[in-house]
């Protein structure tokens, strides 16, 4: 008697996991989405490796989310890293924890999962119409497009789990913000998060450079210090690194219009035995000899500081090492946030209230990538959908009993 029917918009994991929490609690549930399958940034993310989770202590994971981690508490003590593990391991897909804390599926597949999933959704009775695109809200229900013509929907609730605005042809478009924003929901802008970075590479060093890794270095912004790799682009600089300092470079160009990330390209060698070692070489040696002999660097960390610190070449070995440890490299712009992994912004927190509802549309639940949050890589984004995912189900459900 208590069953109600649900509808879900968005087939990625923060409405699955919604959808599935939901049918638990016997109700019927309707996902809805606008491409031909669901889960499709779910299957990009994992082409080449699922990173599922972090298995980092609790007390630090809870710490990535920056000033949104607050809001989030609630949602990811209720369905923390272990729990997704334990949860994988119930559609049949044992996990891993790698060298750098993160966690994927021994299958290192996404595809596997998502099937296992869909076919337990399956089940339990949810059913999943694609090619059925949200246009709005009218007559008391929700409006979509599909291949049959203008169809409206009703249900007991609704949960908005569209995405945000990174990579839109695989569906999250952010075509919902002005259809949200015209019923009063306060919604902050988009802006690329886990991304890369245009620099003004010379046509010579793009042209040789560009695809090549730039390994075993450390990169310091506003967001501290951190050892990794990255690679030369094109237009500029993306990666692992990259994408660890990306908010802190893209808060910094909003704020001044200009921001440098500072690299050591010999992180193994102090200063003062890096200049020793450059001091050793002969002063007939080449440039080219001197770096390779008395710092280590040839092929792209050499071209880079050329690139970077033209001037390098004339440096005594006390400047010159200054340079090596701390080599400022200016940033011009993000890329496009259509090329970023994921965004920052999206449905305020002040609009939304402790069941995930947004308070100017009763009934009308949100989760996932939808709502202003960011983090980094390395399996917090997609724990914190599947956490708020499953938090608005249970709110759905809380505020259907009342």
């Amino acid at each position: 008697m208590n069953k109600k029917e649900i509808i879900v918009i968005g087939g990625g994991p923060a409405g699955l996991m919604a959808a599935e929490v939901l049918s638990q609690h016997g109700h019927g549930v309707t996902v809805y989405d606008a491409m031909p399958t669901v889960g499709r940034k779910f299957m990009l993310a994992g082409k080449s490796g699922l990173n599922i989770t972090h298995a980092e202590d609790y007390a630090r994971f809870v710490t990535r989310f920056g000033s949104a981690s607050e809001h989030l508490r609630a949602a990811l003590d209720a369905f923390r890293p272990d729990d997704i593990r334990a949860w994988a391991a119930g559609l049949g897909t044992e996990t891993f924890v790698g060298s750098s804390g993160r966690v994927f599926p021994k299958a290192m597949k996404a595809s596997p999962l998502l099937r296992a999933w869909l076919s337990r959704l399956e089940a339990r009775g949810v059913r999943v119409l694609t090619r059925h695109r949200w246009k709005g809200f009218a007559e008391d229900g929700c409006v979509f497009t599909t291949p049959l013509g203008r169809e409206v929907v009703h249900g007991n609730a609704v949960l908005l789990a569209l995405g945000g605005a990174s990579w839109p042809r695989l569906g999250s478009d952010a075509a919902w913000v002005s259809l949200l924003r015209g019923r009063g929901v306060d919604v902050r802008d988009f802006r690329p998060a886990n991304c890369g970075f245009d620099i003004g590479w010379s046509d010579s060093f793009r042209e040789r450079f560009a695809g090549f890794p730039v390994k075993s270095v450390t990169a310091t912004s506003d967001a501290g210090t951190f050892q990794g790799e990255f690679v030369i682009t094109q237009n500029g600089v993306e990666g692992s690194l990259v994408y660890t300092h990306a908010a802190s470079l893209r808060d910094r160009l909003e704020k001044e219009g200009r921001a440098l990330l500072q690299l050591d390209l010999a992180p193994g060698r102090t200063l003062e035995r890096l200049s020793r070692d450059l001091a050793r070489q002969g002063a007939k040696a080449s440039f080219s000899n001197r770096l390779r002999k008395g710092a280590g660097l040839e092929g792209v960390k050499a071209a880079l500081l050329r690139e970077v610190a033209p001037e390098a070449a004339r440096a005594d070995p006390e400047e010159l090492a200054g340079m090596i440890k701390a080599l400022p490299l200016a940033v011009l712009r993000t890329r496009p946030i259509a090329e970023a992994i994921s965004a920052a912004g999206g449905v305020c927190w002040s609009g939304i209230d402790e069941n995930y509802m947004l308070t100017a549309l009763p009934g009308v639940f949100t989760a996932g990538e939808m709502l202003d949050w960011e983090a980094p890589t390395g399996g917090y984004l997609l724990t914190a959908c599947l956490a708020t995912g499953r938090a608005a189900a249970r709110g759905i459900d809380a505020w259907l009993q009342r």
